[in-house]
């Protein structure tokens, strides 16, 4: 019995062998290791970024960047219409859309005795007896439309640089896109309408004196230039809507159910040779 008792607990030794107890500096190691604190894998700690763009987007903010300050420069500057200096002594110097430069100028039909000198605005109080004159319909229309088209501008400057800093992933990210896109796209044709105005009558015989030699100047190309851009910096903007809605849309679909099918068909199929 003995010899049998021995031979039970050597095959119990063996299958099931003691724990060697673990020294001191390993245990507290341990309880130092379960009292640090355990992070949380759901706080993000990395810091926040701008949004990536494309380069459709990146081409979009600046072609609008460039006609923002295009249109912004041609629409404070008194450089639209110039006398060539050809003449000596010219009555007019220079008018843009809110200032005017005369050369001891009066008034052509003489029911005033009095004579205009230096720049002005074009709506100064003295400037009233000219008014039929200095401000006609055409140029009354210029002022109003490109002026809308400056305000829609500015509208677009802030819509843009709302996207450098929006999110693909934002639920008005496509909203922003088809607003600033459609905004400078009415931009551009009121600016376009603005400067087809001005350049069919500015440089007319009908306006200033001495209509044959003055010129249209850089600050009505400046404006020309401005309003082509807006119209494919608006563009720009729509395309970019138009991925990104269907990038939603294919991130929102099922896997297709197809693709499932075939893949069963061909691993059924498949034969080890």
């Amino acid at each position: 019995m003995a010899a049998y008792f021995k031979a039970l607990s050597a095959i119990y030794e063996r299958y099931f062998p003691k724990r060697k107890k673990k020294s001191g500096t390993k245990v507290k190691e341990q309880t130092n290791r379960s009292k640090r604190p355990r992070s949380n894998p759901r706080i993000n700690t990395t810091p926040a970024k701008m949004a990536l763009k494309t380069k459709t987007g990146i081409a979009a903010i600046t072609v609008t960047v460039v006609a923002f300050l295009f249109v912004l420069i041609s629409f404070c500057t008194p450089y639209w219409l110039v006398n060539d200096g050809k003449i000596k002594d010219p009555k007019f110097i220079r008018i843009g859309l809110w200032e005017v430069c005369f050369n001891n100028f009066e008034d052509f039909r003489h029911q005033y005795d009095y004579r205009f000198t230096g720049c002005w605005w074009v709506f100064e109080e003295e400037y009233y007896i000219i008014f039929d004159f200095l401000l006609p319909n055409f140029f009354i229309a210029t002022q109003f439309f490109y002026t809308l088209c400056m305000t829609l501008v500015l509208i677009g400057a802030f819509f843009t640089w709302m996207y450098c800093f929006c999110s693909r992933d934002h639920d008005k990210y496509l909203l922003l896109l088809l607003s600033n896109g459609a905004n400078l796209t009415l931009g551009g044709i009121f600016g376009l309408i603005a400067v087809c105005i001005f350049g069919a009558n500015g440089d007319n015989r009908d306006w200033m004196p001495h209509w044959q030699n003055n010129d249209l100047s850089w600050s009505f190309g400046f404006a020309c230039v401005g309003s082509l851009l807006l119209l494919p910096a608006g563009a720009l903007f729509l395309v970019e809507a138009r991925r990104a809605r269907y990038r939603r849309l294919r991130g929102s679909q099922p896997p297709s159910q197809y693709s499932m099918d075939v893949r069963k068909e061909t691993t059924a199929h498949h034969t080890d040779i």
